[in-house]
């Protein structure tokens, strides 16, 4: 059995693992803590910190490292600006910084989170068994991972540039102008809906009949099937799998993402929501070992 070390930081959480490769799953309940989105580096730092404490082999591991955009993967360097998440670590080599907190000799393996989503489901999940899955990730904006026999890929027939379905556009206007929980939010203001409500409310007003809900709703549900149909189809995929905040509403999302993207494979929503990036941080980590 081998025991691998992960973290998953998504833009109000982190959480880590130990992940046991013999079935894929955690050996013990993951430890999650809340991030602060605005705070500063050593408030990130500890939290981060303070989280992997659960996860920390006794002996210097490789870990994978799930992590949003915009950042560079190969270097370990935080890219965040004017995304609404994470300023203050622009430029911070986040590696060092975490064998700084951890201990000299830990090595981190990044990868994009909806990568390692994607990755997670085809191991041990929703896309088991598929030679080529797509995944999708709805939340504060559009993820997508695309595995292609266990191996992610950032370029090919019908992937999206660098992979990531966030820099598509519908009728020349940014994807997640339309489709994010901003512009889902935005739009549901605009049609007179009360400013504290989130996504889930705005579904939730929906499924009562809300026409304007509804119609907010559709109208960027379709202009994400719009975008991401054609890729999809392109790509190939045996199956789509669907997860992120978003996702707990697809039973009312996917009629409307279906009619604007027809012909699709099998889309499945994850079967592991909160656990299939770290399992797809710790296939990358083995893999980078």
């Amino acid at each position: 059995m081998t025991e691998i070390p992960v973290l998953e930081i998504g833009g109000t959480h982190v959480s880590a693992a130990v992940i046991d490769t013999s079935t894929w799953r955690p050996v013990r309940p993951a430890t999650r803590r809340p991030l602060q989105a605005d705070g500063s580096r050593e408030e990130f730092l500890a939290a981060v910190a303070g989280a992997a404490a659960h996860a920390a082999p006794e002996r210097p591991a490789t870990w994978g490292v799930a992590m949003p955009d915009p950042f560079d993967y190969a270097r370990g360097i935080a890219l965040f600006a004017g995304v609404g998440k994470f300023d203050a670590l622009y430029g911070l080599d986040v590696g060092a910084a975490f064998a700084r907190r951890l201990g000299a000799g830990h090595r981190f393996a990044f990868l994009n989170d909806a990568d390692a989503f994607t990755l997670g489901e085809w191991a041990h999940g929703a896309g088991a068994g598929a030679g080529r899955c797509a995944g999708l990730t709805l939340g504060t904006g559009v993820g997508s991972g695309w595995v292609v026999d266990g191996r992610i890929v950032a370029e090919g027939p019908g992937v999206p540039p660098g992979g990531r379905a966030h820099r598509l556009s519908v009728d020349g206007v940014p994807l997640e102008d339309v489709m994010s929980r901003r512009a889902i939010l935005a739009a549901h203001r605009a049609s007179g809906g009360a400013p504290s409500a989130d996504v889930a409310d705005v579904a939730e007003a929906c499924r009562a009949g809300d026409a304007a809900a509804t119609a907010v709703l559709r109208t960027a549900v379709s202009a994400l099937g719009t975008a991401l149909g054609p890729c999809v189809r392109r790509f190939g995929a045996d199956v789509l799998v669907v997860g992120g905040s978003m996702a707990g509403s697809w039973d009312l999302f996917e009629p409307w993402f279906r009619e604007a993207a027809p012909g699709l494979p099998p889309v499945r929503p994850a079967a592991d929501p909160e656990g299939a990036a770290l399992t797809g941080a710790a296939l990358h980590a083995l893999a980078s070992a």
